[in-house]
């Protein structure tokens, strides 16, 4: 018969504390369980416990089997325990979310920041924001642009010379990105940086010293895509320009099309967003799969 296998009282931080039922909750919730059932597993948990506080994995899989069913309940507790290796981990995590406007970007990016406890979110329209108060529109005309109007700078008008004004501003955004990147590193931050500008191929591929993860957010459906929109208009209030997008629609398509091509040339991962739920687990689950990785250069 083979011995027990435990987990330490807490899944996230001094293994010394008591068992804690909202952390535990919360460590499930970012594998990916809905909140409902990480509750009710870290009830159930909390009331088998011991005298010691120490959580029996093996009851906590037959626990997990009952309320999830096999499949998901041995899925959670997988991705349970990489996220214990990913909090004990003394390395800052560098996680970019690439992908056309309307894909997703700072809601999957704000989600999956939430639950790695990542507080640092920024985008790369907060940085070409920036450089637009030095820059002037006479110096650098590009970033004075909407990344799927920047086509305008190059030749007055947008349509078929989107993508060549998008790369322009695409070049000028990315020497802040860059720093801002530099800056977490030299102070060993994590951070989730968003935006349209993080193009596979134009960015570094790794970094020394962090778990650092690039994807982009794709949607295959122009209706879906179109749709996004809609209800960034209305959770707004009309404050995100609907119309303004969806007049540039085919400008941003044809931006989105190139990210896509390029991500997969690269080897970049592709996640289509059709599905928020989805798509978060997908992005946690590169996380993971990297700490993998970083783990097993390090045992190397």
């Amino acid at each position: 018969m083979s011995e027990p296998r435990h987990i330490a009282p807490v899944p996230l931080g001094d293994a010394d504390m008591p068992y804690s039922k909202g952390l535990m909750a919360r460590a499930l919730i970012a594998t990916g369980m809905s909140a409902p059932r990480a509750y009710e597993l870290a009830r159930r948990v909390e009331a088998g416990l011991d005298s010691s506080g120490v959580v029996d994995l093996d009851q906590m899989h037959e626990l997990a089997a009952e309320i999830l069913g096999e499949r998901e309940g041995g899925q959670a507790m997988r991705r349970l325990l990489r996220y214990r290796e990913l909090q004990e981990l003394d390395l800052p995590i560098v996680l970019l979310v690439g992908g056309a406007t309307g894909t997703g970007k700072s809601t999957i990016g704000t989600e999956v920041a939430y639950r790695l406890g990542i507080s640092r979110v920024t985008s790369t329209d907060f940085v070409r924001q920036t450089m637009r108060a030095f820059f002037s529109r006479q110096f650098m005309p590009s970033i004075h642009y909407s990344s799927f109007e920047a086509g305008r700078a190059v030749s007055g008008m947008a349509g078929e010379h989107a993508v060549a004004g998008f790369l322009e501003q695409t070049k000028s955004v990315l020497v802040g990105v860059q720093a801002a990147i530099d800056r977490v590193l030299e102070e060993g931050w994590s951070m989730v940086l968003e935006g349209v500008h993080l193009v596979p191929g134009m960015l570094p591929v790794a970094l020394e010293h962090a778990v650092f993860v690039q994807c982009v957010l794709n949607i295959e459906d122009p209706a879906v895509h179109a749709e996004h929109f809609v209800v960034r208009d209305v959770a707004s209030d009309g404050s995100r320009q609907m119309d303004k997008y969806l007049s540039s629609f085919e400008e941003i398509r044809l931006i989105q099309e190139f990210i896509v091509r390029r991500a997969r040339d690269v080897g970049v991962a592709v996640i289509e967003n059709d599905n928020m739920d989805r798509a978060v687990a997908e992005l946690m689950e590169l996380v993971f799969s990297e700490v993998e990785k970083v783990q097993d250069g390090e045992a190397d």
